[in-house]
């Protein structure tokens, strides 16, 4: 009998990684595919924890990345937006048009993935399921293990290649029908729910949006919103605080060619990025703004800048008043 393979969309945690061992208990041939977008925190390892589940069932797992073809698609996605910036729908077809490509490079049968319906209401629902699934050319070839019992048969189910009686009807926003799968199978291990995508995050989408505004949509701008404090100067100019010793660490390796670096003098200071200065107006209004979020006690004080391997200028400045602040705030 012919050895069914199958594509599954992986992210590590306790969804697909119910549906992947679902779908190995019908000897199915698995290659599990990770992806990652320019949206993801860089503060969780997410690829790890995929790389990591994938060894506690035994399967092969590729990464796959976008970029700017991804960005594009946020900046105007085709089925537009959820509560935030998030484009789920258009981001869910991206990602199975890819699976696809995979999928055909290996001749698989059938994609998998860990989607329970009505877990997440604008792409979990049959009616967007269908769209999807008709949008990215695989009408009739996705499983969805934890949920397929609720959704009509696919292609595989009614060849006789997989087995009806031995997926699940699961939907809902409740985890605990999940957990006790998971205690069947002896799945002891694995991660906690987490936000994931920064497009549905409310703070971050206001800086997204701004930074849309102003044309600053490469990879380098897009991870540089989730660190720092960010402000855009009358000018247009964008200034990046460093909120603490971590972030004025982390920041200066988004560093571009004409960035200018500020720091206060003698005392703690944040390290301070000015992207697209227009002038000196621009230093000193960051400097300024520098010396408010230092350990500067005085009024006045002293700040340096550079831009690459210059060497440092200084100036000295008044600390800005915080309702000028708050309103270059974004």
């Amino acid at each position: 009998m012919k050895k069914i393979k199958a594509v599954a969309l992986f992210s590590g945690g306790l969804d697909s990684l119910l549906s992947v061992r679902i779908m190995l208990n019908m000897n199915i041939h698995i290659y599990a595919i990770h992806f990652k977008t320019p949206f993801l925190s860089q503060k969780e390892d997410n690829v790890e924890q995929a790389k990591k589940s994938a060894r506690t069932l035994n399967i092969d797992l590729t990464t796959y990345s976008f970029g700017k073809e991804y960005i594009e698609m946020v900046k105007q996605p085709q089925f537009g937006y959820g509560k935030n910036v998030n484009p789920c729908i258009d981001c869910r077809i991206m990602m199975l048009k890819e699976a696809k490509k995979y999928m055909e490079k290996l001749k698989a049968d059938l994609i998998i993935t860990g989607e329970v319906l009505g877990e997440r209401p604008m792409t979990q629902n049959k009616k967007t399921m269908a769209l999807i699934e008709k949008e990215s050319g695989l009408s009739g070839k996705i499983i969805r293990p934890l949920s397929a019992k609720l959704l009509e048969p696919i292609i595989a189910e009614k060849s006789g290649l997989i087995k009806r009686d031995m997926l699940f009807a699961i939907s809902g926003r409740s985890r605990k029908p999940q957990i006790k799968l998971a205690e069947t199978f002896g799945i002891t291990s694995y991660p906690s729910p987490a936000g994931g995508c920064l497009l549905t995050d409310p703070i971050f989408a206001k800086k997204l949006k701004n930074a849309f505004r102003y044309g600053e949509d490469t990879i380098n701008d897009i991870i540089l919103l989730q660190y720092g404090r960010h402000f855009r100067l009358p000018s247009g100019a964008k200034i990046i605080v460093g909120r603490n010793q971590a972030e004025n660490k982390t920041i200066p390796t988004f560093l571009r060619r004409n960035d200018i670096c500020l720091e206060a003098l003698g005392v703690p200071s944040p390290l301070v990025i000015l992207r697209n200065s227009k002038g000196e107006d621009d230093v000193q209004i960051s400097a300024s703004i520098c010396l408010k979020y230092s350990d500067w006690k005085e009024e006045t004080g002293k700040v340096s800048y550079w831009s690459g391997e210059e060497d440092k200028k200084f100036v000295v400045v008044k600390k800005i008043p915080s309702g000028d602040l708050q309103k270059m705030r974004c």
